[in-house]
């Protein structure tokens, strides 16, 4: 799908107003009179360099920003973790991966506090796999419980 640069501008703007993109491809069809497709819109999208605000995480995200305590107490034994925590939790960093993994139902990338680094995925059933660059690693017992937390924070993020 070509569109000129007025178009792109215009499709950035929808995507500040926070369309996603089924709604941008309504517009595409109504206002410039072509008819893409959702992978069109979607590729549109990546080859933009946009991305989506996802209205699923930002309810969610509102939703722990509620019920966060006012009176400065610490609330991890509930399961709020911090969201900004410097290079992830325990050291441990955590990517989920924009296109999923096949037979995946999330997948994605991570560094552990030593800097080795795996891939990993959670396929339908639940089972994690983790499959480390270097062949034989095993991350240590502390950097297995920071890739857990980080990956049910990551999860809470996108609505898992």
């Amino acid at each position: 799908m070509e569109l000129t640069q007025q178009q792109k501008a215009t499709v950035t703007a929808w995507v500040g107003e926070g369309c996603g993109l089924s709604e941008i491809q309504r517009r595409i069809t109504s206002e410039f009179s072509l008819r893409p497709t959702f992978m069109d819109v979607r590729f549109l999208i990546l080859d933009l360099g946009l991305e989506i605000k996802d209205a699923t995480a930002s309810r969610s995200k509102k939703a722990v920003e509620d019920d966060e305590p006012q009176d400065g107490t610490d609330d991890a034994d509930e399961g709020v973790m911090p969201e900004d925590a410097p290079g992830g939790i325990g050291g441990v960093a955590v990517e989920v991966d924009r296109l999923i993994k096949p037979g995946a139902l999330i997948s994605g990338t991570v560094v552990f506090s030593d800097g080795m680094t795996a891939t990993w995925m959670l396929d339908q059933s639940g089972r994690l796999a983790l499959d480390p660059a270097q062949p034989g690693y095993r991350p240590g017992p502390e950097d297995i419980k920071g890739f857990q937390r980080a990956l049910q924070q990551e999860m809470m993020k996108k609505g898992y």
